[in-house]
């Protein structure tokens, strides 16, 4: 990032960066694992930036993190336990908050700098969520806690880009999914954030897709869209109790009402219908893709 010129570039192809204006940049440094940006944005407000990738603002967090959160815990019910990979901004511990049933959530982030970094400078987004009693945190490697817990009724993989060599590319192979197969309760439910839907960009989400499928008994796309991200965004739904792919509106509006008790601003019954829709494209990607990602052979995304 030029912080004389203001703007943001995220290159997303040799052909095309999406830029954003800063107006100021309150916050950097070089953390052991990333360079962490918070900056003021002009339309979108106070934003993360993260090895140069925009990864949540004040002014649409909400369109990814409440169908993020509320997408599997419909899924499955009431939850109880629940843990965040990632999420070092607060937004998903925040959405999974306004679930009166739950009891326990365990925030596993590898990067403690991008959370006290995220609960100084992003209270809009975190709301305090940093800080309730039923939030535990651990500054310490996902892959690593995952595989030595158990228990689980939602694991909700909330993660920076798989950047080859950064802290998350571990978190989007074989392996870490068979650990989150192992630690959830039966009949409970994975999340991941899997990238653009873009077609130039597609690759890493149809690979992430076929890789978590090759684990899990069921799994679903959740479409969403976010301006700041440029594109439409994949989310992978995962379980291996089979689930509803077209849940009743009413059902899933009856039920937010009776075990929630918070508002939310673009999640309900007839969105979360429309967003597991896949199109065409995205599934006729998924099907054509053979490649597993593995420890050994993980995703390769490029640093820009």
């Amino acid at each position: 990032m030029n912080t004389q010129e203001r703007w943001i570039g995220e290159s997303f192809t040799p052909d095309d960066i999406w830029q954003h204006r800063v107006s100021k940049v309150l916050h950097h440094q070089q953390t052991p694992f990333q360079e962490l940006y918070v900056v003021e944005s002009g339309a979108y407000g106070k934003a993360l930036v993260l090895d140069g990738r925009w990864q949540t603002c004040t002014g649409d967090e909400f369109l990814y993190h409440e169908p993020l959160v509320h997408t599997p815990f419909v899924l499955y019910g009431q939850p109880r336990r629940i843990l965040i990979a990632g999420g070092a901004d607060g937004g998903a511990a925040r959405e999974a908050l306004k679930w009166n049933d739950v009891e326990e959530i365990l925030l596993v982030d590898i990067d403690r700098d991008a959370i006290e970094a995220c609960r100084q400078h992003l209270p809009q987004i975190h709301q305090g969520s940093l800080d309730d009693p039923r939030v535990r945190i651990e500054a310490a490697d996902a892959f690593d806690v995952i595989a030595n817990t158990s228990g689980w009724d939602v694991i909700i993989a909330d993660l920076t880009d798989p950047i080859e060599s950064g802290p998350a590319y571990k978190l989007f192979t074989k392996e870490f999914f068979t650990h989150c197969q192992n630690a959830l309760t039966p009949g409970g439910f994975f999340v991941n954030q899997a990238g653009s839907q873009s077609p130039p960009l597609i690759e890493p989400l149809a690979r992430t897709a076929k890789t978590i499928a090759s684990v899990f008994r069921d799994t679903a796309i959740a479409t969403v869209n976010v301006p700041t991200y440029g594109s439409a965004w994949g989310f992978v739904v995962a379980s291996d109790k089979p689930f509803e792919k077209r849940p009743d509106v009413n059902q899933v509006d009856q039920l937010l009402q009776r075990a929630t008790s918070s508002p939310m601003r673009m999640f309900d019954g007839q969105t979360l219908l429309g967003i597991l829709q896949s199109s065409k494209l995205v599934r006729d990607r998924i099907a054509a893709e053979s490649l597993i990602y593995t420890l050994s052979n993980p995703p390769q995304i490029a640093r820009h």
